[in-house]
Formats: C-alpha cells, structure tokens, sequence
C-alpha cells in the first residue's frame, strides 16, 4: 500500500479474519465479499497458472518446449500428493527418486 496507494476496492472471501484484519488498518469499509469475485484472486494460485506464469520468461517457443519436456519428467518423478499415503510411504518414495536423481546426475 506503500507504493501504491490506498486501495478503492479489496476483494476477499467470507472468512472473518480478513474483516477483523482491515478494520485493524482502516480499511474495512472498502471491503467487497461475493460469489464470484475472487475468482481472479483463486484462480491465480491453481497449479495450472503457477506453470503459466513460470513459461513467461521464455522469449522462444522452442526453447519453452524443451523446458516444459524435461520439467514435466522430472516434476512428475518428485511431486507426489503427501496426502494420499502415508509418512513412512512418502519418505521412502522421496528417497528413492532422490537416489535415481543423483544417479541419473553422475552418468
């Protein structure tokens, strides 16, 4: 807000800890909740838009694809969902990609 003034208009969600925090500053007034209204702000998070905006610094596409070639094997071999199994099960799959990385690294 230092650099930019103060906001006409802060879009959150629901939750009440955002009211409490800009009545906090003084801005609770300028506050706007709806339905859809913070999608641009949501949907900017999804894994989908984190990709996107990382491929923005490419000036050419063929250099995009072979970034988004390699990235898209060795994302996929590391990023397993910590949610859907157990502690012991992640450690052990994470070292192992690990392990297959290093050997793949010293070849």
């Amino acid at each position: 807000m230092k650099r930019y003034g103060r906001p006409e208009v802060i879009v959150t969600d629901r939750l009440r800890s955002y009211g409490a925090a800009l009545k906090e500053i003084g801005a609770a007034e300028r506050q706007e909740t709806g339905r859809w209204l913070n999608n641009r702000a949501e949907n900017s998070h999804l894994p989908f838009r984190r990709r996107e905006r990382a491929m923005q610094r490419f000036r050419r596409m063929r250099s995009l694809q072979k970034f988004a070639s390699v990235h898209a094997s060795v994302f996929n071999h590391f990023n397993s969902e910590r949610s859907l199994s157990s502690r012991a099960n992640f450690k052990k799959s994470r070292a192992a990609a690990l392990d297959e990385w290093r050997q793949l690294c010293a070849a």
